[in-house]
């Protein structure tokens, strides 16, 4: 039985996931996170680990308030590359994998082709700059026991997300407003966690990108979203520029899974069928479906 030790893994939106997956795969799950201590620490970071003594480190823990980070660089420059970083210098003395998650923000979004993995990433605000810097800090120390799992518009149990957003929204107004010229990948957390599984247990170092199958704007998940839950509200498509936010996104993220595909031997499944799946379960429990991933 493997032993892991997830960052973030009792309140993270993927950490919990990645818990819940892990104990029904009979993995051994140990988390750490702010109730335990400091995780900046390095002291407390090194006893934490030496004490646990995983087989298997996931980090889930990042700065990951997007606008946020425009005002507050250093903070997020401190969760986003200095933790990594002390990760890995830990890690480097020992035999344990690390398994570090990234965000489709390091590209900027320009053309109209999923990113493949050896693309060249060119970040365009804090949190995409901050979350490359530790990718490089990862690989710099222990790049034959470590993996970057990119990933990108997570929606999933355990903590509100933008699918969760919308479909409360709904319930209060006639119509909501959602940008359409914004196009990533949306990925359903459980659905991520089993891959992270999968590329923890055969060691796949370098870099990886775990998304579901197809693409989508927000207006298009947002859509989809409300029709799935039965709400009536109607979605009207606005333009980025009618939402003003601080920090610039990418106009195109999506992430090219097809390495993903050969590590698992199939597809990904759609991300329309994963989306399914989630509010079946959370909003209409009696209707969920039997898909797998």
């Amino acid at each position: 039985m493997s032993k892991a030790l997830i960052l973030g893994g009792d309140t993270g939106l993927l950490g919990q996931a990645l818990t819940m997956v892990l104990d029904k795969s009979n993995w051994n799950v140990e988390t750490l996170g702010r109730r335990n201590g400091n995780l900046l620490d390095p002291q407390f970071l090194q006893a934490s680990l030496e004490k646990i003594s995983p087989d298997v480190v996931f980090n889930a823990v990042a700065w990951t308030a997007v606008d946020d980070a425009e005002d507050h660089p250093e903070e997020a420059g401190i969760l986003n590359r200095t933790l990594p970083h002390s990760l890995a210098r830990i890690l480097s003395k020992s035999k344990t994998f690390l398994v570090h998650i990234s965000t489709d923000f390091v590209f900027s979004g320009a053309g109209y082709t999923p990113h493949k993995e050896e693309d060249e990433p060119q970040p365009t605000s804090v949190y995409g700059r901050t979350k490359l810097e530790g990718e490089k800090a990862v690989l710099a120390l222990i790049p034959e026991r470590s993996c970057i799992v990119r990933t990108a518009w997570l929606f999933g149990p355990g903590r509100k997300n933008f699918v969760d957003t919308i479909i409360s929204a709904c319930k209060h107004r006639d119509t909501i407003k959602v940008v359409h010229d914004q196009t990533g990948s949306p990925t359903y957390t459980l659905d991520l966690a089993h891959w992270c599984r999968v590329i923890a247990e055969k060691r796949a170092s370098g870099i990886w990108h775990a998304v579901n199958s197809g693409q989508a704007s927000w207006c298009e998940l947002a859509c989809e979203a409300v029709s799935l839950a039965g709400a009536s509200c109607r979605v009207e498509p606005i333009a980025t520029s009618e939402w003003p936010q601080k920090a610039k996104r990418p106009v195109f993220s999506v992430l090219d899974n097809g390495k993903l595909a050969a590590l698992i031997g199939k597809p990904p499944r759609p991300w329309t069928q994963a989306l399914r799946e989630y509010i079946f379960s959370t909003y209409l429990p009696a209707q969920q479906g039997e898909d797998a991933c």
